[in-house]
């Protein structure tokens, strides 16, 4: 069913045309004890104002008891085909022998997106992101979105199951319109066309479309998080934008996973924090979570 509504986006949730609004978003909770600490303490201290859960990860298990103790914290699933670390790994959750185009030679998720789209059957995709949903579901998580590890999910032929699920659970999603020029900056330049169809699919199962997203939450070496953020900052324009951060808490089992944790660790101290808080408010951000999108899903 395509959306009748004509109002932009901003105006539903009941902001201004010409008000700046962010949906500042906590990715990878669950992947470890790190990210839960640090994006949970994000949520109820900080700018934050929803995240999405890694089901397959080790620390899901953490993760699902965290949600269950704060409902009103607004939590997605982060549906996940990859596993990216070289040490650290997670498999799928409907079972290695349901999905075997799923795993890699170690017997995990591949750990890049062209492995994924190079192997996997898009049958066993379906049954992974459905197991993914139910579990996370199964384990009193009152799921107020899906998103994408990766981007993964977002790509042709996958991006068809991730509309149909989100229809299905009535569930928003990460989708916005593709910027050639981000995309570009990103590394996916020639992902434009594929993303733009995947949008349009989205788009016809009657799904909100965001009007931005910015992406390069990890993109900093160590010492450059101030400049960066304001960077960051000053590119969400008028309309509703899906800022992705990475919060974790710093020490050893962090380090020992990321090569980022430096990056993963500013954003802790600055999304999660008063001078979080302060800064969007000069800087004139409005900020929203998934869970108004979620209202206007199940409103319609």
């Amino acid at each position: 069913m395509a959306s009748t509504l004509v109002q932009p986006l901003a105006q539903q949730l009941g902001f201004a045309a010409s008000d700046r609004v962010a949906i500042v978003h906590a990715d990878d909770i669950g992947m470890c004890h790190a990210a839960n600490a640090g994006a949970f303490d994000a949520l109820a201290n900080g700018v934050v104002t929803c995240g999405s859960i890694m089901v397959p990860c080790p620390w899901f298990r953490e993760a699902a008891d965290l949600a269950r103790a704060n409902p009103h914290f607004d939590l997605g699933v982060h549906l996940t085909l990859n596993s990216e670390w070289p040490q650290y790994r997670w498999g799928p959750v409907a079972g290695r022998d349901r999905v075997p185009s799923l795993l890699d030679e170690q017997g995990y998720l591949p750990r890049t997106l062209v492995e994924v789209l190079r192997a996997a059957k898009p049958a066993h995709v379906e049954i992974e992101l459905r197991a993914q949903i139910e579990t996370a579901l199964a384990a009193g998580i009152d799921v107020t979105h899906l998103d994408a590890h990766m981007g993964t999910v977002l790509l042709d032929p996958f991006v068809g199951f991730y509309a149909r699920l989100a229809q299905e659970y009535r569930l928003p999603v990460f989708a916005a319109q593709p910027d050639p020029a981000v995309l570009e900056r990103a590394g996916l330049g020639a992902f434009v066309a594929v993303l733009r169809r995947g949008t349009e699919q989205i788009a016809a199962a009657g799904l909100p479309i965001l009007d931005g997203v910015e992406l390069f939450s990890l993109d900093f070496e160590a010492g450059a998080g101030e400049s960066h953020t304001t960077t960051r900052l000053s590119r969400i324009g008028t309309g509703v934008t899906y800022l992705i951060t990475h919060p974790a808490r710093d020490g050893e089992e962090l380090r020992a996973i990321s090569p980022d944790a430096h990056a993963r660790v500013f954003e802790h101290g600055f999304y999660g924090s008063q001078a979080g808080r302060d800064r969007f408010a000069k800087e004139g951000i409005r900020t929203v979570g998934m869970r108004a999108l979620r209202d206007l899903v199940r409103a319609r």
